[in-house]
């Protein structure tokens, strides 16, 4: 036995972990390998290797920075724990679900952008006589490189009389001028036009084409005396009113709005197009005149990595050292099975998992070592081919000395690990102690837990009855990333699965279904991108807490009782139940509301109460405390079930949006879906529903999609899970591979026909997944 107190105990020892669920939790995890953290979704998993374990080593690493510079870094709060004991540096890869800015890009987030910049900087073909630029110049986020006309985006946003005005046929008095505002504004400004002498009660295309230029175009601001048209019921007395044309109104909203709402609105309107100035390219023209082998830096960066790599192989020049480096930088990611991105890629068109496994490229170069990584589900988006790859890279960061860390529900990352730390047995209140933490094989002996029925026990594949089809979706052609003219059928009425290596082109096809074709009701998208602040089932609550006999008494309405509206909520903390505290020489924190101690509402609103709980305690509920609070009462228990039906019942009723996994907004979505009683036939489409899933709630949440099916609906997935894919009634296969290597049907059929198709990267994992104990 190794003495914990001495300065070579192998093991990072937690004791006393409080943080959410964790229930005291005590474990010893080995450094220098590969410990795998998992259990059901919301066990307990994430709050032990992120909460508490980085938590921990973020907090002493914080306390070793001067005052001043720790201000300038965000932190992480200290986690609930006793101790924590030879716990070494953490580097941290989490999913990041905030969409991150235009201006980021593969390139900027693995910084091979930088290395390219170098590239033409220093080896670059310059015109006859041209200044020779510094790297800076060749980046479109820096202002002596940025295009001057569109400011480094790449694209200008401008408005048409069609965007404009959509229906000719109307008058401006009938609406015609749809991107004006609505109500008194919209009104004011039809009575400006009316009072400059310009006819509101003509059809918009019977007007002069130079009165429907200066209407909508110019930038000219006359002001004018209105005499509103009387009313009945009110005096209504002449104002100054004025004018702002429809493209000034909508860019002015576009560009300065606070109001999200109200962006959205105005970017209808705009047409996005190449900028004119740079074509598109985002930079100078003296950053364009410079070329390497031929091109230039945007040809460059626009090339599948892969090709890149392969294109910079060709040059022997002075370039060289240059470009060998720029090709190691590359390999890591191409490993990973990225080699089908490009460095101009876009961050907010990547997934999660993309963007994760982007960071650990560049983290596998950075040469450190005797550090803890700890990663967030980095085969999350991965096609069992590419798993295999992950674990190669785990494996060498592991090499190179490090601990690795990963909280993950992939059965093969499982078994590929040295160490499984099992958290459970169940989500929420029902998790929170670790079951098992020790070598792999030995979780077979643990009963309780929901894992090892998976990772051990396989039953037998299920004998499948396929549904048959009630009619064909036919899509395409379609000519879009890397779909070259691709046509598919979707059949109706039964389970579709579409699968592929990452980026193969599935989430491209699937993304075309957007027209309610004849028989189909309704086109219904449930996809991972974040939803508004709470779960929908809350305003059923807020209306069981306004309809009380207190609530009557003080003429509280429903909105009375949201966090979101003013009237009800603390005004101090607007809702949030903590507030941002300023310290001098060190970063701003967040402590719990001094006037409503994190309860979220003022006094008047907690003052009501129902069946002896508040409006605040009742949403510190989970949803499976709340279903049997509010039993008797059928739309919250309605709303409620739904949420327990996709396995969401571990969630608190108040917990806020921006806490949710992709995921679990994903099921969020689909439950309110579920509560709405569908007559017409309604076809699902769904993006990786499995991501961020255990086995155990995998099972859940197809035994609802399934229901859908026998319902008389459609559900299209596109999904990596294969256990899913052989379920499914028929599959789509697209590839062989990615990028510029897919984008084509590889094979189409029930899961048998697919998992015997030549040439097709899924059909081996998929034969294993049909095979009884494969």
């Amino acid at each position: 036995m190794y003495d914990r107190s001495g300065p070579h105990d192998p093991y990072v020892r937690v004791r006393g972990a409080r943080e959410h669920n964790l229930q005291g939790v005590d474990v010893d995890v080995p450094r220098d390998v590969l410990a795998v953290f998992t259990g059901v979704s919301g066990s307990g998993k994430s709050s032990l290797a992120f909460g508490t374990i980085y938590a921990e080593a973020q907090r002493r690493y914080f306390e070793s920075v001067a005052p001043y510079a720790r201000r300038l870094i965000h932190q992480v709060g200290a986690p609930k724990v006793g101790e924590i004991t030879g716990l070494p540096p953490a580097v941290s890869l989490q999913q990041r679900r905030a969409a991150p800015t235009s201006r980021s890009s593969v390139g900027t987030v693995t910084t091979l952008s930088n290395s390219l910049r170098m590239l033409f900087s220093r080896a670059g073909d310059y015109p006859p006589g041209a200044e020779r630029l510094d790297s800076d110049s060749f980046s479109p986020n820096t202002a002596v490189g940025a295009c001057p006309e569109c400011h480094g985006l790449g694209r200008v946003h401008r408005t048409t009389e069609q965007s404009l005005v959509p229906d000719p046929s109307l008058s401006i008095r009938e609406g015609a001028i749809a991107a004006w505002p609505g109500a008194w504004q919209g009104k004011n400004l039809r009575d400006i036009l009316d009072t400059l002498g310009y006819d509101v009660d003509r059809p918009w295309r019977e007007l002069p084409a130079e009165q429907r230029e200066w209407i909508l175009f110019t930038d000219e601001q006359p002001v004018v005396t209105v005499h509103p048209v009387r009313d009945a019921d009110r005096i209504q007395r002449p104002y100054q009113g004025t004018y702002m044309s429809a493209r000034r109104y909508v860019l002015k909203t576009f560009a300065d709005s606070k109001s999200q709402t109200l962006r959205a609105k105005a970017e209808r309107f705009l047409v996005s197009s190449p900028c004119p100035a740079c074509g598109g390219s985002r930079l100078r023209p003296e950053a364009m005149a410079v070329t390497f082998g031929g091109r230039t830096i945007a040809d460059l960066a626009a090339l599948p990595l892969t090709e890149l790599a392969a294109s910079l192989a060709a040059d022997g020049g002075a370039a060289r050292v240059l470009t060998e480096d720029l090709r190691s930088r590359i390999a890591p990611v191409v490993e990973l099975g990225l080699g089908y991105l490009s460095l101009d890629r876009a961050t907010p068109t990547l997934s999660a998992g993309e963007l994760q496994r982007l960071r650990l490229a560049t983290q596998l170069r950075s040469g450190l070592f005797g550090v803890v990584y700890v990663l967030d589900e980095p085969s999350a988006g991965l096609h069992p081919a590419d798993t295999e790859a992950l674990l190669t890279v785990l494996a060498r960061l592991k090499a190179a000395g490090n601990s690795v860390f990963v909280v993950e529900h992939h059965l093969d990352v499982m078994r590929g690990a040295d160490w499984l730390v099992d958290v459970g047995p169940l989500a929420g209140e029902h998790g929170g102690r670790v079951l098992h933490s020790g070598p792999v094989a030995d979780l077979a002996a643990v009963e309780e837990s929901a894992t090892a029925r998976f990772l051990f026990h396989r039953s037998p594949a299920s004998t499948r009855q396929v549904r048959e089809p009630r009619g064909h979706l036919r899509i395409g052609p379609v000519t879009r990333h890397n779909l070259r003219g691709v046509t598919a059928e979707f059949p109706l009425g039964v389970f579709t699965a579409v699968t592929g290596v990452s980026g193969s082109g599935k989430s491209t096809l699937v993304g075309e279904i957007t027209d309610e074709p004849a028989g189909v009701g309704r086109v219904v998208s449930v996809d991972q991108k974040p939803i508004g602040r709470t779960p929908r089932s809350n305003l059923a609550t807020y209306t069981v807490f306004a309809g009380t006999e207190g609530a009557r008494e003080r003429g509280y309405g429903v909105s009375r009782f949201s966090f979101n509206v003013a009237g009800g909520r603390c005004e101090t903390c607007q809702g949030e139940g903590f507030v941002s505290v300023e310290l001098l020489f060190l970063p701003s924190t967040y402590a719990p509301c001094p006037d409503c101690g994190g309860a979220r509402y003022n006094p008047g609103t907690l003052e009501v109460t129902y069946r002896g709980r508040n409006i605040a305690q009742v949403l510190d509920l989970t949803v499976e405390s709340a279903a049997d609070f509010f039993a008797d009462s059928p739309s919250v228990a309605r709303s409620l079930a739904t949420l327990l039906d996709v396995g969401l019942g571990y969630l608190r009723l108040g917990q806020p949006a921006t806490e949710l996994s992709g995921g679990e907004a994903q099921r969020i979505k689909l439950a309110s879906e579920l509560q709405r009683v569908h007559r017409a036939h309604t076809v699902y489409l769904l993006d990786e529903p499995t991501t961020g899933l255990h086995p155990a709630d995998v099972e859940v949440l197809m035994r609802q999609l399934h229901g859908l099916v026998d319902g008389g609906h459609t559900v299209i997935v596109v999904e990596h899970d294969m256990s899913v894919v052989a379920g499914a009634d028929w599959v789509i296969d697209l590839g062989p591979g990615g990028g510029e290597a897919g984008g084509r049907i590889v094979a189409a059929g029930v899961p048998e026909a697919v998992a015997g198709a030549a040439g097709s990267a899924t059909a081996p994992y998929l034969t294993r997944a049909l095979t009884p104990g494969g």
